[in-house]
């Protein structure tokens, strides 16, 4: 009797003995295609043709159980090369290629894989992605074969990949650890033999101070993660597997070692409209001039190294984009996405008084020029403070301190005081990141104030959920605004630290001085006005239902947000949009392309199934239905074919079992992200609560 591989709605068996396999054919996900457009997968040059099924394998009864987890001991073949000190490992190259429509992306990432050892190896590399990233197809790639994954519930697919491994096959499967970390393995690539895996994914790109931001993370930041827990993010050195203790954990390499992996990025940008600027302030860029409304961008020469966030940027004609709205329908009904800008007229509304708490992280990994950074951020953000004006300045590393008990008066004598205060800030020790949140939220408001607290921090802590939570808890009339510091800071909790604390949030990467100060110099021009609050809308008849996010967050100048929601029936000309600004209504209205109620944006529902599943995840930080929320949320990933905590992508050839007994499990190491001191960023042997403290 076999048992069979059972894939929810089907159950497929092989005779092992028999070396036979099934194939199950799995529908390509849609790519992103322009208003107006009739594209399908060959919008992104991957048309159905030459793609193979999913083999999947029966296993006897009577045969062993699958083998345990594959060694790790490095052969002499895994060592580092003597002289220059380059290590060979399996991961050679990333191809991301992007097609931008508007403001949704549609992403293909590929890895490309090869062993370069002399035995069998399993591969497993965690790699970043945009945090709102909707992940909708898995292929992998041997030789001319090209096999689709399907999307299945966790425990499920890594049981199927596990039975393929232990049997010999080759099989890749992709997991979520966080919203913005996975975690890739391949199992059985044989000597001399290339892999390739690549996947699929589509967001709505962030509209900040002018231009839309298209934003590729390459490098996982080291983690900070409270003494006593496990299922945080450790950062180890190279060849230190499982000392951190940590579920998941990233391997770094040392400052003289390297590999010959290297990224390279091909973009395709039609804005639709005329594109009056476009710049990276991360990288060197080459643009390709196509038309007024589309552009052509790679890396330059010497800019392949994965050790800092890709990051775009482009100004389209206006003086400002106006709000937008964009829709798709198919059999399961119909989906929009729209992003809301606030009026321009309301910078020149004189703000509030403002008490505001700086909140630093000091802890190891900030040392240097992180810190650095967010030390000048704050200097001149003090220097525009108004005598009406309150702050206060806190620090965090192992524990929380202050300039004093309570925000003080912006006078000319404190504002010195508080200059000489960040000169003394100096990073060292863990991210105990909960003592600043408790520093920060926990002492009396001040009443008349618009109270405003802003974290500075590259956000490299494990213990997100417990920093949302907390906030959550303590947030009562506060606005938060996260401030990220450095080449690959935490986007998930800083996005999400603003988008709980109704506040915004902005990145100074280092890379361009200039480009620093006038991102600061924003941030303080956002702040000092009026934000569009209690917002509502007017949907004008039309029937409309799971908007997300379903508290719609305060507007700031310069920081539209984006909603997404589903439309049964017809679509109106237009919606309105009422809120209150210093505590009178104002409305403005949103058109909504009603004409193009049939087309066809399939990236659309996507989006809209992976903001459903972000605001579930969310909830699930302090609700007690948590059974319930999983149960949603699994339920929601399955039906729009998406990656989630709960649900993992598996692809399995069983076309032939590869040879040798077993394989070594590789752990892809990364460079410690640029700008990072590599001994405050691994473990210490010696230590098990988090990385090497100074």
């Amino acid at each position: 009797m076999n048992r069979t591989v059972c894939l929810r709605t089907m159950v497929l068996a092989a005779a092992l003995a028999a070396g036979c396999g099934y194939g199950y054919g799995y529908p390509a996900s849609p790519s992103l295609m322009e208003p107006g457009g009739a594209g399908g997968r060959e919008d992104l040059g991957l048309t159905p043709t030459g793609v193979d099924e999913l083999w999947v394998v029966a296993r006897d009864d009577t045969a062993p159980p699958p083998e345990g987890p594959a060694e790790t001991e490095e052969s002499p073949a895994m060592r580092a090369v003597d002289g220059d000190r380059e290590i060979p490992l399996p991961l050679k190259h990333t191809d991301v290629r992007v097609r931008i429509a508007a403001y949704v992306a549609s992403v293909e990432v590929e890895q490309q894989y090869h062993n370069p050892y002399d035995e069998k190896i399993e591969v497993v590399y965690v790699l970043p992605l945009p945090q709102d990233a909707a992940v909708s197809d898995f292929l992998m790639k041997i030789g001319d074969r090209t096999i689709r994954g399907v999307i299945r519930e966790r425990e499920e697919a890594e049981r199927i990949y596990e039975e393929a491994r232990s049997m010999g096959f080759v099989a890749s499967l992709l997991t979520e650890e966080r919203p913005n970390i996975f975690t890739q393995r391949v199992a059985n690539i044989e000597p001399g033999r290339d892999i390739d895996v690549q996947l699929t994914y589509y967001n709505a790109l962030p509209y900040r101070d002018g231009a839309y931001v298209f934003s590729f993370p390459t490098v996982v930041g080291p983690r900070f993660n409270p003494p006593g827990t496990t299922d945080g993010v450790g950062a180890v050195a190279r060849g230190e597997q499982g000392l951190s203790g940590q579920d998941t954990e990233i391997q770094y390499l040392a400052p003289d070692e390297r590999t010959v992996a290297d990224i390279s990025f091909d973009i395709e940008l039609d804005a639709g409209v005329s594109i009056e600027g476009l710049d990276s302030p991360t990288h060197a860029i080459d643009v390709q001039d196509v038309s007024a409304s589309r552009k052509h961008i790679t890396l330059a020469a010497g800019e392949t190294v994965p050790d800092r966030d890709f990051v775009l940027h482009y100004e389209v004609a206006g003086e400002a984009v106006k709000s937008s709205f964009l829709l798709h329908r198919d059999e399961r009904g119909g989906f929009f996405t729209a992003v809301l800008v606030p009026p321009d007229d309301l910078a020149r509304v004189e703000r509030a008084p403002v008490e505001h708490v700086f909140v630093l992280d000091c802890s190891g990994s900030m040392d240097g020029e992180p810190l650095e950074l967010a030390k000048a951020a704050v200097r001149r953000v003090l220097r525009r403070l108004e005598p009406r004006d309150t702050f206060q300045i806190i620090r965090f590393s192992e524990n929380a301190s202050g300039l004093g008990p309570r925000p003080v008066r912006a006078s000319t004598d404190n504002i010195e005081d508080g200059l000489d205060y960040l000169d003394d800030l100096e990073g060292e020790g863990g991210t105990m990141m909960i003592e600043g949140i408790k520093a920060a939220l926990d002492f009396p408001h001040e009443e008349g104030h618009v109270r405003i607290v802003s974290f500075l921090t590259d956000g490299y802590i494990g213990n997100e959920a417990e920093i949302l939570a907390a906030i959550k808890e303590r947030l009562g009339n506060t606005r938060i605004f996260s401030f990220g510091v450095g080449s690959s800071p935490n986007t998930y909790l800083l996005d999400n630290m603003a988008k709980i604390g109704q506040g915004a949030v902005a990145y100074v990467n280092g890379g361009d001085l200039e480009a620093d100060q006038e991102a600061v110099d924003a941030f303080f021009e956002r702040i000092s006005h009026p934000a569009l609050s209690d917002i509502e809308i007017d949907w004008g008849g039309m029937s409309v239902d799971e908007v997300y996010p379903t508290r719609i967050p305060d507007l700031w100048i310069g920081r539209p947000v984006v909603i997404t929601g589903r439309i049964d029936g017809a679509v109106v000309p237009q919606v309105t949009v009422h809120a209150r600004v210093g505590g009178e209504p104002v409305s403005f209205d949103l058109a909504t392309g009603a004409g193009e109620q049939d087309a066809q944006r399939p990236a659309i529902a996507q989006i809209w199934a992976r903001m459903k599943i972000a605001e579930l995840a969310e909830r699930s930080l302090w609700a007690t239905d948590m059974d319930e929320l999983v149960d949603r949320i699994r339920g929601v990933a399955l039906d729009y074919g998406l990656l989630s905590k709960f649900t993992a992508f598996v692809a399995v050839d069983s076309s032939r079992v590869t040879e040798g007994e077993h394989g070594t499990t590789v752990v892809q190491p990364v460079p410690v992200p640029d700008g990072v001191r590599y001994d405050t960023t691994v473990m210490d042997p010696a230590l098990v609560g988090g990385p090497v403290h100074e």
